[in-house]
């Protein structure tokens, strides 16, 4: 990690030039792509539990809680949270038909994303394949850079894997029905198309534009293509996202596509310190959920405290 402690070290070096104005004008945009990506998945739950009263607040303060904890825990810890808050809030639900919900929400996540990255190879905005490997902090080639940790996580989650099959296989009807009922707003085309994907169309508006404003408060040109490119950096990082927040590749990945538009220095605060606000300003927001709706920021001993309860 120490090319990104060397640019953390240059983001701070940097961090008087910073115009807080459009800071905040990007933290507003971030408020926002927070709650229409929980509207949308509202929505979702809504269909797939018709005769449940599905509470927006509850929803957004799920989603608050996932992003505040995976701003800080590698491999999106912060998705249990999620689900284990939403099965408080809405009677009946259960996580099969949570996490069928998510991949409805994924769809128009894995469109834009193709469209995105199709615009970015059509461009030659991201680098090939002989200039990955002197990209400093890809995190992505960590496991193959540690051979024997690989098998070791790839042993752990095929154990899962067939311990997760095996329970299943069990309670296969059941299970069937409740995956099934979170695909219920596909159904119904038009009622998707009209409260879901509208939505998270906006979400990713508010992205581009939280981007956008991240540009200008480190004077670095400020445009749409250019908030594009960062975009691609940022999706690309949470792929496999084995940092927390994925920082590493995208500091590495920003400063590539941003190459000619400022001085690396620049770059290099513009990437750290638009993570680290960013960061910073996810974990005050989910942490202020998980007390609103926990009472309590132990939701680790909470949830193994329920879990147990529910297995005697």
């Amino acid at each position: 990690m120490g090319d990104v402690e060397h640019a953390f070290h240059v983001f701070l070096a940097h961090l008087r030039a910073i115009a807080w104005l459009p800071v905040g004008y990007a933290l507003v945009c971030q408020s926002l792509k927070v709650a229409a990506r929980s509207r949308a998945w509202r929505n979702i739950l809504a269909a797939a539990y018709p005769g449940t009263r599905v509470r927006w607040r509850s929803i957004f303060g799920a989603d608050a809680a996932a992003a505040g904890i995976n701003a800080i825990v590698p491999v999106r810890g912060g998705d249990v949270l999620r689900f284990y808050l939403v099965k408080r809030r809405v009677d009946g639900a259960t996580y099969a038909t949570l996490g069928a919900s998510l991949l409805v929400e994924s769809i128009v996540d894995i469109v834009m994303s193709a469209l995105l990255l199709a615009w970015a190879l059509q461009q030659h905005v991201l680098p090939g394949v002989n200039v990955l490997h002197r990209l400093p902090s890809i995190d992505w080639f960590w496991l193959f850079r540690h051979p024997r940790i690989a098998l070791i996580v790839i042993g752990v989650v095929l154990v899962v894997a067939l311990v997760a099959g095996l329970w299943a296989a069990a309670r296969i009807a059941a299970f069937r029905r409740r995956v099934a009922q979170g695909f219920t707003v596909l159904r119904t085309p038009r009622r998707y198309f009209r409260t879901v994907v509208p939505w998270q169309i906006a979400d990713w508006a508010f992205r581009i534009a939280t981007v956008f404003f991240f540009l200008r408060a480190f004077h670095v040109h400020a445009d749409v293509r250019n908030a594009l490119r960062v975009q691609v950096s940022s999706s690309l990082s949470t792929i496999v996202p084995l940092t927390p927040a994925g920082i590493g590749t995208e500091q590495a990945l920003a400063v590539y596509v941003l190459a000619g538009q400022a001085s690396r220095g620049t770059l290099l605060s513009l990437s750290v310190g638009m993570k680290a606000i960013l960061s910073a300003f996810n974990v005050v927001l989910g942490l202020s959920a998980i007390g609103l709706m926990l009472r309590t920021l132990h939701w680790r001993r909470v949830v193994e405290r329920e879990e147990a309860l529910e297995h005697t």
